[in-house]
């Protein structure tokens, strides 16, 4: 008589394998969640950072648009405002970890990019924002004398 085999049942379920398999697959996803998430944090104060310094320059640059032009090159050249200050020239307390440095070089009048040491009719106006020292953002701008 010829010896039959056996059949071995089914059995739902996982093997152990397919366990660590499973249980390893979930645990890079959470970890990949937790960089990504690290990652958008950082990227999303950077953008808040980013825009508080634009808005510190344009409080500059409406500050000095009508102050008379050899005012201005006295009163801001060099200057350093920590806190930052306003378009009225109070101080914003609220931004105390950010300070404005305006910097005025004398520029020629066919070229504004070369900077020169005599007076001339035009400047570039150069606003730097630093937060705790470490520059955020900077902008140019050229004023002219004007001639009444």
């Amino acid at each position: 008589m010829k010896k039959m085999k056996q059949r071995r049942a089914y059995v739902p379920g996982f093997t152990l394998i397919e366990a660590l398999f499973a249980t390893m697959l979930i645990g890079l996803v959470i970890a990949a969640l937790a960089a990504a998430s690290g990652a958008f944090t950082m990227a999303n104060g950077y953008g808040v950072d980013l825009s508080t310094a634009e808005f510190l320059i344009e409080e500059i640059r409406g500050r000095t648009a009508n102050v008379d032009f050899d005012t201005m090159l006295a009163t801001y050249d060099g200057q350093t405002f920590s806190p930052p200050v306003d378009l009225t020239g109070a101080a914003m307390s609220d931004f105390s970890g950010f300070s404005q440095q305006v910097q005025i070089d004398y520029v020629e009048s066919g070229n504004f990019a070369n900077t020169v040491t005599g007076p001339t009719d035009f400047v570039r106006v150069t606003v730097t924002v630093t937060k705790a020292g470490t520059p955020i953002s900077n902008t140019s701008w050229i004023r002219a004398r004007l001639i009444e």
